[in-house]
């Protein structure tokens, strides 16, 4: 199993001490962390579409993440793939 990296880093990077992530789960940037240090907390509960080159719209296409309503402070899952 590899480390986790964070969502966006270049080169990939890891998590830092003192900042405060949500692991995405499924799709296709599972296993990634997304930083959310700073956000405010109704940004948080309503999750975010992350570019990304891998879904089902290619490179520039969004996938879809969102807390689960039982764990809203726990991973964000995949909700689909948008344009």
């Amino acid at each position: 199993m590899t480390d986790p990296t964070v969502y966006g880093s270049e080169p990939p990077a890891g998590p830092e001490p003192g900042r405060t992530y949500r692991e995405l789960r499924g799709g296709p940037l599972d296993g990634q962390l997304v930083d959310v240090t700073g956000w405010p907390r109704e940004d948080i509960a309503g999750g975010a579409y992350l570019i990304t080159p891998y879904g089902a719209y290619g490179a520039g296409g969004r996938a879809s993440y969102a807390p689960d309503p039982e764990s809203p402070a726990g991973p964000w899952q995949w909700e689909g793939d948008v344009p």
